[in-house]
C-alpha cells in the first residue's frame, strides 16, 4: 500500500473557524476567471468565423486538400479554446455560484460553456451540410470533425454538478471548523484523512485546508464514505 501523506495548501492546517467571504468579495474574486473565459471564447468564435470564410472561399487558402486541412485546423483550435474558456468559467462559478432563486440565471451561468460550444460549432455544421459546392470528401470529413468537436466541447464545457449559492453557504457553515481534504484529480472533498477512498493517494496528490479552499478548488461533492461515517 502506498504511504499516504498530506500536502498543505497554505502550509498550516485549519485551526480556526473559516471566515466566510461575502457575496461581493466572491464575485470580485471570480471576475478575473470569467474575463479570461470570455477572452478564450471570443478567440474560439474568431476561429469559427475564419473557418466559415475558408468554407465559403472568401478566404482562399488553396485547393480542396489545403482547404480541408485549414478547416480541420481551425475547428481543432476552436475546440481547444472553447474548452479552456469553459474551465475558467467553471472556476469562477466555484468561487461565486449562482442562486437557485432565479432559475433562468442559474441555468445560464452554470451552462454558459455548453451554450458557447453550440454557438461555436452548430452554425458551421449547418453551413457544411447545406454547402453544395464543397468537395464531397472534404464535406464528409470536415462535417464529422465538426460534429465530434461539438460533442467533445459540450461534454467538457457543461457543468454536470453545479453548486448553488444556497448550497455554498450551507456547506461553508456546516464545515467551518472542519479540516477538509481533497485530491489533485478527484471531484470530492473529504472530512477525514483516513477516508478509505484516500488510502492510495500519494503525498503530491493530497491537499487539505478550509472548506472554502476546497470549494474554490472545484471540490463541491461530499465524499460518500465521509458522509456515512459522520
Amino acid at each position: 500500500m502506498v504511504e499516504k501523506k498530506k500536502v498543505d495548501v497554505n502550509e498550516t492546517p485549519v485551526k480556526a473557524k473559516t471566515v466566510a467571504k461575502t457575496k461581493e468579495e466572491r464575485h470580485k474574486s471570480a471576475m478575473p476567471q470569467r474575463i479570461i473565459a470570455i477572452v478564450f471564447w471570443l478567440l474560439a468564435f474568431a476561429c469559427e468565423i475564419a473557418a466559415i470564410l475558408v468554407l465559403n472561399k472568401t478566404l482562399y487558402v488553396g485547393d480542396a486538400q489545403k482547404q480541408m486541412i485549414w478547416l480541420i485546423g481551425l475547428l481543432v483550435a476552436d475546440l481547444i479554446l472553447v474548452i479552456i474558456g469553459s474551465q475558467f468559467w467553471k472556476k469562477g462559478n466555484d468561487i461565486d455560484p449562482a442562486s437557485e432563486k432565479n432559475k433562468a440565471k442559474y441555468f445560464l451561468q452554470n451552462q454558459m460553456g455548453l451554450i458557447v460550444s453550440v454557438i461555436c460549432f452548430f452554425p458551421i455544421i449547418l453551413l457544411l451540410l447545406n454547402n453544395k459546392d464543397l468537395d464531397k470528401k472534404t464535406k464528409r470529413i470536415v462535417t464529422a470533425v465538426a460534429a465530434v468537436a461539438l460533442l467533445i466541447a459540450g461534454l467538457f464545457s457543461a457543468d454536470w454538478n453545479p453548486m448553488s449559492e444556497e448550497e455554498y453557504k450551507k456547506t461553508v457553515a456546516d464545515y467551518s471548523t472542519t479540516e477538509i481534504y481533497w485530491t489533485r484529480f478527484g471531484h470530492s472533498y473529504h472530512t477525514s484523512k483516513d477516508c478509505p477512498s484516500l488510502s492510495r493517494t500519494t503525498e503530491n496528490n493530497l491537499f487539505h485546508g478550509s472548506i472554502t479552499e476546497a470549494l474554490e478548488a472545484g471540490r463541491n461533492d461530499p465524499c460518500d464514505f465521509c458522509v456515512d461515517q459522520s
